[in-house]
């Protein structure tokens, strides 16, 4: 009975022990992980701001800070969100060849086409072949044409539209207004009916860096152009044949892929690279359209770095983290937006 009484003390005592032991540990644990929170990076911070944030963002409280681009400006609507939401940065800045979204707008709105019209026909002059030289002396974006040429409209919204031609720009502001002066004094009176009250429009294609807006301001214009189902059906196209330019090709290489159906590019030394987007992606089991702008995107390809900011900001919209891998594609022949 001793010998047993003292197995048993012993056990007792060997239990405490490890339960002794055991608290020692979870106290240790929790000190660590005590530490860890009160000494976290600012990166692992910001990283626990941005999982909440985006929570929030689902339930429209907040969007995370990381939709936006790290460079340049942004700016976007999405179904059921009809407030355009704005990006950090926003000001007056050039737009390049996003400029040429109020211009197809106001043609369209003054000479209306219906799906699989044509339009009336524009005949191209000697004065328009002058000015053609003289842009790609400039080496600005043109398409070719020769005096006597007839366009039908909707072949010089696409001139405009895909390859960017600036040359075109200028023959449909003429065609339109009867001068370039008057038809810009009516793309700035659009602009501000529409409140964009951060725009100056100085030429139609976007070529001077005069011409300036802001994100905010280009998603108006470009979710009102995508409205009418001609300029719609332009931007969703690829390639388009013309009389002399032959075939002519987008400059939006993301065009078709992860729901990119439009809209426009641009890039020039002062603007960067910009790029006015649509995409139709599946948001929480709904089908959502995201119209969006990004301004401003440096790199050594302009385009690229343009369609790449858009292509990532998209994928955050939607909740997703792949961003497209533009390089895997390959581009139609260069022409400068």
């Amino acid at each position: 009975m001793a010998y047993s009484n003292r197995a048993r003390a012993r056990r007792i005592r060997i239990r405490r022990v490890r339960v002794a032991a055991l608290l020692v540990a979870i106290a240790a644990i929790a000190a660590s992980i005590g530490y860890h929170v009160a000494s976290s990076s600012p990166t692992d911070a910001s990283a626990l701001d941005v999982l909440r944030s985006e929570q929030r963002g689902a339930v429209g409280e907040a969007l995370p800070s990381t939709v936006w681009p790290s460079h340049g400006q942004a700016a976007f609507i999405k179904t059921g969100q009809p407030q355009v939401q704005t990006g950090p940065n926003q000001h007056a800045a050039p737009v390049a060849s996003v400029a040429k979204v109020m211009t197809a707008y106001l043609v369209l709105r003054d000479h209306p086409l219906r799906l699989g019209q044509d339009g009336p026909t524009i005949t191209l002059t000697d004065a328009d072949v002058a000015d053609t030289d003289r842009r790609r002396g400039q080496e600005e974006s043109v398409v070719s044409i020769a005096a006597g040429e007839e366009l039908t409209e909707l072949q010089a919204l696409q001139a405009l539209l895909l390859p960017s031609a600036n040359n075109i720009a200028l023959v449909l502001a003429r065609w339109d207004a009867g001068s370039a002066d008057r038809f810009v004094a009516r793309m700035n009176a659009t602009a501000r009916s529409l409140g964009m009250t951060h725009t100056r429009y100085t030429d139609p294609s976007g070529y001077d860096d005069a011409t300036v807006s802001t994100a905010a301001d280009q998603v108006r214009i470009v979710d009102r152009a995508m409205r009418l189902p001609v300029f719609a059906s332009i931007v969703a196209t690829p390639s388009a044949t013309l009389p002399v330019a032959g075939t002519v090709h987008s400059t939006n290489t993301l065009l078709g892929h992860d729901g990119f159906v439009g809209v426009k590019t641009g890039s020039d030394d002062a603007a960067g690279g910009c790029f006015a987007f649509r995409a139709i992606r599946w948001i929480d089991g709904r089908r959502t359209t995201i119209t969006g702008v990004v301004l401003g995107q440096p790199g050594h390809d302009q385009i690229v770095a343009a369609l790449a900011a858009a292509a990532a900001m998209v994928d955050r919209i939607a909740g997703h983290r792949a961003v497209p891998d533009l390089h895997q594609r390959t581009p139609p022949p260069r022409a400068a937006p």
